[in-house]
């Protein structure tokens, strides 16, 4: 997820007012959409909503308007506002659609840690799907059923492990900021291969620069080149994630509040 992707800020796109001219083709002020044409989307929530996701992911959330979707969708951006009220609710939806597409753990016999790692590697796979998205995700998703639905089962799962009031809250943003972290890594290591490439097309991997180095100066460098330069992001995240959970299980906590009263340890 890049910095852009994340910004919020941005200008809501209104229909046209009495004193404007429509765009060709679209629909009279106060008359529904028309018939959908061969070959165009048929009009919902959910094909709006899938459509602005599409421009997001493309284009970077910065792109999206009400009219820009319906230029994906084939139509006048008149005939948007029928199922979404405005720019607002779009992004709204966008936040829904892609928690709803979050796979959450289904077993809730797991032991504390195990619904900790299935939680976050499930986020985490949806962050890495959608990574564009996630800047709307992470202003929105509390306004929101679908978006509270994770937050409510990573609580109940800290909380069942011992954790209560602010220290369950912070756990869970520590999961949630550890995820992102390593996403944004990630997509900044992957971008950086992408334009790192000499004329003949050999990616730069930093292993000639490694070789220039004064040793006295950097002999810790030289001597891990190897594992520094080759990246697992897999055993990457899960090694971080190990880490996280042991720190998590030192603190100190309250009565387990379990349904089985079982250890969280």
């Amino acid at each position: 997820m890049t910095a852009e992707s994340a910004e919020t800020g941005y200008r809501m796109s209104m229909p046209p007012t009495a004193g404007e001219r429509a765009p060709a083709g679209s629909d009279p002020p106060g008359v529904g959409a028309r018939p959908a044409r061969p070959g165009r989307t048929r009009l919902s929530r959910e094909a709006i909503v899938a459509a602005a996701v599409e421009v997001i992911e493309r284009d970077g959330e910065q792109a999206v308007s009400m009219r820009r979707v319906a230029s994906e969708l084939d139509t006048a951006a008149m005939s948007l506002y029928t199922y979404v009220s405005s720019k607002a609710a779009l992004l709204d939806g966008v936040a829904e659609y892609i928690l709803e597409r979050m796979e959450l753990p289904g077993n809730p016999t797991l032991g504390w840690s195990d619904q900790v790692r299935a939680l976050v590697r499930g986020f985490r796979d949806c962050a890495r799907r959608y990574p564009n998205s996630m800047g709307v995700v992470l202003t929105r998703q509390l306004s929101s059923s679908a978006g509270l639905r994770p937050i409510e089962l990573a609580l109940a799962t800290a909380r069942s492990a011992g954790f209560d009031g602010a220290q369950a809250v912070r756990i869970v943003r520590a999961f949630v900021a550890y995820t992102l972290g390593t996403l944004t890594s990630e997509l900044a290591r992957a971008h950086q291969d992408a334009q790192a490439r000499v004329p003949d097309g050999e990616l730069l991997n930093g292993r000639g620069l490694v070789g220039r180095l004064d040793p006295d100066q950097f002999p810790n460098v030289q001597a891990l080149a190897g594992p520094l330069l080759e990246v697992d992001d897999a055993a990457d995240f899960e090694f971080g994630l190990d880490l996280l959970i042991r720190s998590v299980e030192s603190l100190p906590r309250d009565a387990v509040r379990g349904p089985a009263g079982e250890s969280p340890v």
